[in-house]
């Protein structure tokens, strides 16, 4: 494979890092924000900064991505979206006030929508056939990175209150910019080139990322499918008209309906949270799947991890069950302030308290024992989650009480976080079952019209379920919620049995003939 398809690459997936960067520094810089303009629990607590905005913009923006990359080319459409992340970031940076803080995330989130994507189709469009699974996946390998980048530069300037919050917003600039400069020098694809009847150009940008033979075959097969597309018309036309294609595009928005309603989104922004992500697991998406798409059938190991994940999810609601079931009670609630109107003090057990939102449980407890002594339902610090607003967890020094905001002391409580790991290593966005499906879909909705869709489906439904994991979790219960999501992850199972087909090794042009039948 020519080293030019590796740096083409690299600058592609530069477009996930600054996805990833931006995903991951928000919460960091939201400690410093919700101090510096006195945010209310709407402001910094709902899902409306972090999600509803940016997310929203992002569905919105990947649907008219289709037509903006039919018209602008892939080419010019990642170098406007690299201009509205710089954009979006010096925004953000040089913000007075929490409403140009929304306009900066609105930008971010067309940016984002751009990005996710044109940059998958992009590379499916540019790669030879052969490398065309493991060079997709090295976008998902810096969206990784940019979290971990991110989570890095929180540390680095959280002790900057004044400031430190427009360098974590402000620094996406950087990473933008050498993208936008890269792609100065870097061909348009292939496909879209030969739309327009660039031939020439189009066989220049072919020959070099594959030999001269593979060339020809490519250049041919690609210049067939772009014939029928124009013999049916304009592209609404066409899906009504051939089956193979809204067959391919149902499927390929049914990956990003499964990945999303199987509640990955609750447990990296809900569960985990709390707890704090480890980023060890940086390079285990790309590991895992460079070696997967050398020697292996890609469905079949989507349809391994999506059983897994739901292995994972039953586990992890058994736990949360065995934990409820043996919640310790609340014995002491007379450490309580009168004038404090806090729900907090009416619940009777940890369980209550743990699903109430900003409650934490108080305890004391004998030795390494689950014995619990004394222990108190209380407000969290919301400056300071490890710590309760009041009470004898409002500070911390050496014998004081455990406060847990987001657990309850039991022998029980390894097996939901044993189930959140297992369910991570086989789901998180980082990881194998998203990357496989973010792979597979690049593949089989070449379309622009199967694109926006797929990648409209995956913010809608992102939104939907960050949006409802409260009211879920305070109707069923954790253990109920994730039964919930494992009943979702299996329906995933079954379709992918009964209607995925294998795309690996195939050329894109060909794939849509895997969905005839």
């Amino acid at each position: 494979t020519s080293r030019f398809v590796y740096v083409l690459t690299f600058f592609s997936a530069i477009g996930g890092f600054l996805f990833g960067y931006d995903t991951g520094v928000v919460s960091g810089a939201m400690i410093i924000l919700k101090q510096k303009f006195s945010l209310n629990n709407f402001w910094q607590a709902s899902f409306m900064f972090k999600f509803a905005i940016t997310v929203g913009f992002a569905a919105i923006f990947a649907l008219l991505g289709g037509p903006l990359n039919s018209v602008f080319g892939r080419r010019r459409v990642i170098m406007a979206a690299s201009f509205v992340f710089m954009g979006g970031s010096v925004v953000l940076a040089l913000s007075g006030n929490k409403e140009t803080l929304l306009v900066g995330r609105a930008i971010v989130g067309v940016g984002i929508s751009l990005v996710s994507m044109t940059v998958p189709m992009y590379i499916a469009e540019v790669a030879p056939t052969n490398v065309r699974g493991r060079l997709v996946s090295v976008n998902n390998l810096f969206i990784t990175g940019g979290q971990f980048v991110a989570s890095c530069v929180d540390g680095l300037f959280s002790s900057d209150v004044e400031n430190g919050w427009r360098y974590m917003l402000g620094l996406a600039a950087i990473p933008a910019f050498i993208q936008f400069f890269g792609f100065i020098f870097l061909p348009e694809s292939p496909r879209w080139l030969l739309q327009k009847d660039q031939d020439e150009l189009a066989k220049k940008c072919l020959l070099k990322v594959a030999t001269s033979w593979e060339v020809r075959r490519e250049f041919e097969a690609i210049k067939n499918a772009i014939l029928e597309e124009r013999l049916h018309g304009r592209v609404f036309l066409w899906l009504s008209y051939y089956v193979a294609v809204r067959r391919a595009i149902v499927i390929g928005c049914a990956l990003q309906l499964f990945q999303q309603i199987s509640g990955i989104n609750t447990v990296i922004n809900g569960l985990l949270v709390a707890r704090g992500r480890d980023q060890n697991h940086l390079f285990a998406s790309h590991m895992c799947i460079w070696p997967i798409n050398r020697h292996y059938s890609q469905t079949r190991w989507i349809l391994i991890h999506c059983i897994c994940v739901v292995v994972a999810l039953l586990f992890l609601s058994t736990g949360f069950f065995l934990s409820a079931l043996h919640s310790p009670p609340v014995l002491d609630n007379s450490t309580s302030i009168l004038n404090d109107t806090s729900a907090c003090y009416r619940f009777k057990s940890c369980v209550n308290c743990m699903q109430a939102p900003l409650c934490g449980y108080c305890y004391t407890q004998v030795g390494q024992s689950w014995n619990v002594t004394q222990s108190t339902c209380l407000p969290t610090n919301v400056n300071n989650p490890q710590l309760s607003k009041t009470g004898e967890c409002s500070s911390k020094h050496p014998g004081s009480p455990y406060f847990a905001s987001n657990y309850c002391p039991t022998q029980y409580s390894w097996m939901a976080m044993a189930g959140m790991v297992l369910y991570l290593a086989f789901f998180a966005p980082e990881h194998d079952f998203t990357n496989l499906c973010r792979i597979q879909n690049s593949e089989i909705t070449n379309v622009i019209a199967g694109n926006a869709f797929s990648a409209a489906t995956n913010w809608v439904f992102n939104v939907v379920i960050s949006l409802t994991f409260l009211d879920v979790t305070t109707a069923l219960t954790y253990q109920g919620a994730f039964l919930l999501y494992a009943g979702f992850a299996f329906t995933g199972v079954v379709f992918i049995y009964l209607f995925l087909p294998e795309t690996k090794g195939k050329p894109l042009e060909e794939v849509q003939q895997l969905f005839q039948s």
